[in-house]
Parts: C-alpha cells; structure tokens; sequence
C-alpha cells in the first residue's frame, strides 16, 4: 500500500519554485503522486511502500535551496484548511528581509556605484559593472546548480545565468549586470504578489474564532473550535463570533453576517435558521447546534476554494509548460552549436 506524506515548505513563493520542487521530487524511485500548493506551502507525496523514505525527500528539497518540515497529514489536499491557525500561523517576512530583497538591494547599490564610477572614473572601465553583475548572478547560479543536480537542468535559473554569462564575454557588462537586477526584482515582485494574496487567505482564517463555548451535559465548558463536530451546541454571547456552521436551537437577535456574506446590515435570525462561522452575535445570547466540522465550514470553504484558484493554470498557461519543455533544450542546442561549428569549419 502506498505511504503518504506532507511536509509545509518555506521559500516557496513562485509557481516556477513550485514547478521546480515537484520535477525534482518526481525524479526519486518509488514516487506515484506529487501534489505541490504555493498559497497554502505544502507538499504531499505518495510513494510506494519502503521506495523513497521521507528523509530523502526533504533532502532533495533542501537541495534546491527550500526549507521543508513535516507536519501531521490531514485527510485533504495539500490545498485544504483544516483550521484558522493553519494560516495565522504562517506569516511572510517583509520583503526587504527577504532574500531575494536583499538581492535586489544589492544589485541596485552595486549598479549605481558602477555607473558612478563610470562617469567619475572612466579608466574603470566595466570592471564595477562586471563586479554588480556576478554579485547578482552567483546566488542565481547557485540555485541553476542546485537544480542542475536534481535533474531540472533546464530552469529559469540556469537559463538566466547562461545569457549573464554569455553577456560577460562579449564585452556587455553593464548590460549583464542590468539584466540579472530586473531578473532579480522580478522574483521579488512575484514573492510580494503571492505574500499580499496570502495575507488575504490569512486575514479569512482570522474570523473564525479560536475558542467556543459548548454545552455539555447541562455544564459549559471552553473548548478549541477545531474541536468542535456535527450535534454539538454552542452558546454564543452578544458580540461574540459564532465559531461553526449550524442552526439556532434557541434565542432571536440581529446577526452581522458581513464578514462572510458582505452584507452591511444585521440580519435577524432565530430557531431554525442557519448561521456562519464568523458571523457576529450583535443581540440575545444564542443556542447553536452545528452543522459542520470546522474543516467543512463556510470559511474553510471559502479560503479553500480561493487556494485552487490562485493554484489553477489556465489552459494557455499549461500549453506553454508543455512546450517550454521542448523548446528551451532545442535553443539552449541550437546556440551551443551556432558557438561551436563556425569556428570547427570556418577558422
């Protein structure tokens, strides 16, 4: 029978990360099924029995220059929310903490001083735009290499430093060095894009709250929200957020369902009728039986739903994967030989 495991993966900001991890990981014996997600960070695989142990996996991941910890495997996608603190928890730095921001700030500090340089000092000649572009292009080479040894030969990484290095022998320094800073902001730009959207699953998970107060056996107790199931009741206090999906028991009042419907009024609600998990008690106190586990909830479904599609591709988007596949080994050929043969015929 097959094993399958979950890791959550940090550094993974890109769909080509994301592409990356998954072509190395696939590479290992034994590996039947690879499922990566950018927004939510995690990374199942499903591999035969004994083939590949879990250690070897987060080694190959590590390699490519990632961070992988294992977590307990919840029965979903690695795309699923079981849990408001599945995403609090997990907070992206500021961009200029980052890596990759200190890339780019380099970059541009070194760019800069070189054409400085290049105005003050013209008997420099490319030597500072020589020096910006290799501080720029090692940690990317690093990274090409990285891949090159998993068996992901054909990265954006190793294409990048193969036109910055062409670039550096015929003389175009300064071109080099710019090109290897806007390949560097663009990977920054990319990471913000994917923080600002987790940030938007993040600010969702918040609404759900931690804790709630159940009934049991004529006794209240406070319990995690995530522990609440189907059958229980919960009491919820006016001003209070309502922690599961299900249906008043007892008690009318006015329920803010804004957070979850957009809805700016209050809208009155009473036994029998559902309510949301992060909606707002304005009123009465309120008896709830819930209807839905909190992996199932309105939220979950919500943030779940807004993962699969920032993870989708569309119908072009997967063409172009496909024939980057053929095409970027045939250009990377076709120029080696364009180098090579005229000077093997021609002198």
């Amino acid at each position: 029978m097959p094993d399958t495991h979950e890791w959550l993966v940090t550094g993974m900001d890109c769909p080509s990360c994301a592409a990356k991890i998954k072509g190395a990981v696939a590479q290992l014996p034994g590996i039947e099924a690879v499922e990566i997600s950018v927004m939510s960070r995690k990374l199942r695989v499903t591999a035969t029995a004994h083939a590949t142990p879990p250690a070897d996996i987060e080694n190959r991941v590590k390699s490519l220059g990632y961070g992988i910890e294992a977590i307990a495997l919840a029965g979903s996608t690695p795309t699923a929310h079981t849990g408001a603190d599945e995403h609090t928890t997990q907070t992206d730095a500021p961009w200029y903490r980052t890596g990759k921001g200190h890339l780019v700030l380099l970059t541009a500090t070194l760019l800069v001083v070189a054409w400085g340089l290049a105005l003050l000092l013209p008997a420099s000649g490319n030597w500072p735009f020589i020096v910006a572009c290799l501080a720029g292009l090692i940690p990317i080479a690093l990274r090409a290499f990285a891949a090159i040894r998993a068996g992901q030969p054909f990265s954006i990484e190793a294409l990048m430093t193969i036109a910055a290095t062409g670039a550096l022998f015929i003389g175009a320094a300064q071109e080099a060095a710019l090109v290897v800073f806007l390949f560097a902001v663009g990977e920054l730009l990319e990471g913000v894009a994917v923080s600002h959207a987790r940030d938007g699953i993040r600010a969702l998970s918040t609404l759900v709250p931690k804790t709630a107060l159940r009934e049991k056996n004529d006794m209240m107790e406070d319990v995690a929200a995530t522990e609440l199931v189907p059958g229980d009741v919960v009491i919820v206090r006016p001003g209070d957020r309502i922690p599961a999906d299900g249906k008043i028991i007892s008690g009318t009042g006015g329920v803010d369902e804004s957070p979850v419907t957009g809805e700016s009024m209050p809208v009155t609600r009473g036994p029998g009728d559902p309510v949301f998990a992060g909606a707002i008690n304005n009123e009465t106190a309120l008896r709830v039986q819930v209807t839905r586990a909190a992996a199932d909830n309105t939220i979950a479904r919500i943030i779940r739903l807004v993962e699969q599609a920032e993870d989708s591709r569309a119908p072009t988007q997967r063409f172009i994967d496909r024939f980057s596949r053929w095409y970027m080994p045939s250009i990377v050929g076709l120029s080696a030989l364009v180098v090579a043969i005229p000077p093997l015929f021609f002198g």
